[in-house]
């Protein structure tokens, strides 16, 4: 068994965290990723506080295991949600698309441990300072919105960096890059496209195969004009929001509506043509659909058995 800082810290059998994806890491996931051993994560996305209180009721009628919330910064709900969070005693924040201080206090106040998702040193060392309980240290081969530094490089200068334990993500979606993730300094990892194929994942089947087929060079980034950069699969979608931004004559304002519901359409629906699959690099290691619960059993036994024979490397 592998047993961390991270996982001594909040409960959990693994060290491994389900990424809180907007429109996919519902209730139903989170669940099942907590009630077999990890860190599940609801994605509180653009939820007003009341829909957020939903999902947590939700999560709560079939898991009493440690869970968490993962709180987009950008919402224009952000403030409500964090008064839901504290009021529904949520015992785990995770944080993105944002700077987290404005709500830090409040949270750790309550006895709420939180844990924002980071891409540089500087964001980390901040949030530290002001009483997170750890960080998530993504590189840009993950899915979804990304930042420039890539995950081999970001997690030991992170780690390095601040006292408090690093979770790293982006890239990781087997054994090997959890073993690996352990050599670089964290203390778990975070993972999104692998539970993207769990068999409690509600996303739409055409989602799932896209997942399945996809290889090494499967994903494009897009969105750098717009200054939030996002890795997705490619398609007709991804492709074309590529070539539209590099357009002069198209404006910004044009670039967000054409963006505007794509994920959705890919969750909820299915729409190979107008969809935005978000997916990470890994996506070319994951194989098959399997349940939460043997997801994290596989990823630790096949760790376990790397970390075990690398002595065989010291002569």
């Amino acid at each position: 068994m592998i047993n961390t800082k991270i996982s001594q810290l909040l409960g959990i059998e693994y060290p491994i965290f389900q990424g809180g994806m907007a429109w996919v890491a519902d209730a139903a996931l989170a669940s099942a990723v907590s009630n077999a051993g990890g860190l599940g994560i609801i994605a509180g996305m653009n939820m007003n506080g009341e829909q957020l209180r939903a999902e947590i009721r939700k999560l709560r009628e079939t898991c009493d295991k440690p869970f968490a919330v993962n709180v987009m910064l950008m919402s224009p709900h952000a403030a409500e949600v964090a008064d839901v969070i504290v009021e529904e005693k949520v015992p785990v924040v995770t944080t993105g698309a944002g700077n987290p201080l404005t709500y830090m206090k409040k949270w750790t106040e309550a006895g709420i441990k939180v844990i924002p998702v980071v891409a540089s040193v500087a964001l980390a060392q901040m949030v530290a300072k002001r009483g997170a309980a750890a960080v998530v240290a993504e590189g840009g081969e993950s899915g979804g919105h990304i930042g420039e530094a890539n995950t081999m490089a970001l997690v030991p200068q992170v780690a390095q960096a601040v006292d408090i334990p690093v979770i790293a993500a982006g890239g990781i979606a087997d054994g090997r890059g959890y073993a690996a993730a352990l050599m670089l300094g964290a203390e778990g990892i975070q993972m999104g496209t692998r539970f993207l194929v769990a068999k409690e994942c509600n996303i739409h089947p055409n989602y799932k195969a896209k997942v399945l087929k996809a290889g090494d060079t499967a994903t494009i980034v897009s969105g750098r004009r717009l200054g939030h950069p996002v890795r997705s699969l490619k398609t007709p979608f991804s492709r074309k929001f590529a070539e539209l931004e590099k357009d002069p004559a198209i404006s910004d304002e044009q670039l967000n509506e054409y963006g505007t519901g794509a994920l959705r359409k890919a969750v909820s629906e299915g729409d190979e043509v107008n969809g935005a699959f978000m997916c990470g690099e890994a996506a070319g290691l994951v194989k098959c659909e399997q349940t939460c619960k043997e997801i994290l059993e596989e990823m630790t036994a096949q760790a376990e058995k790397i970390l075990s024979s690398a002595g065989r490397f010291i002569v």
